[in-house]
């Protein structure tokens, strides 16, 4: 199964950019559907970013406009650029993968990163 690990959680000001990693484990180019998650303590985890598995980046409303999702296959990466942090985005962030048939039939991943923190302050 494919393993994921995100890196580049950290805390930065209001107005402030980061730009989260998620290595996976195997070649995701046309084998993988993947997404960029959050969770905050006491609420569900949320879907930001859900990414097919060629590449194209389908934007929820929390990420809408000040988030960018994009992968280098070569390199077995996604990347969630993030610009214009507010505390609100403060949570933790996660990756999540799953063959897309899979993904088609449950409407869930099964594979998940342990997470980066992100956390910013005002």
């Amino acid at each position: 199964q494919v393993q994921l690990t995100e890196s580049g959680g950290s805390s930065v000001q209001a107005g402030g950019s980061l730009r989260l990693s998620c290595v996976t484990s195997e070649y995701t180019y046309d084998q993988y559907s993947m997404g960029w998650f959050r969770q905050t303590p006491g609420k569900e985890r949320e879907e930001i970013v859900f990414i097919n598995m060629y590449g194209i980046a389908t934007y929820r409303d929390a990420a809408k406009g000040r988030f960018t999702a994009s992968q280098d296959f070569a390199k077995n990466t996604l990347y969630l650029q993030m610009d214009n942090l507010q505390p609100d985005d403060t949570a933790m962030y996660y990756c999540a993968a799953d063959r897309p048939e899979r993904y088609r039939a449950t409407g869930r991943f099964r594979y998940w990163g342990r997470g980066t923190q992100v956390s910013v302050s005002s």
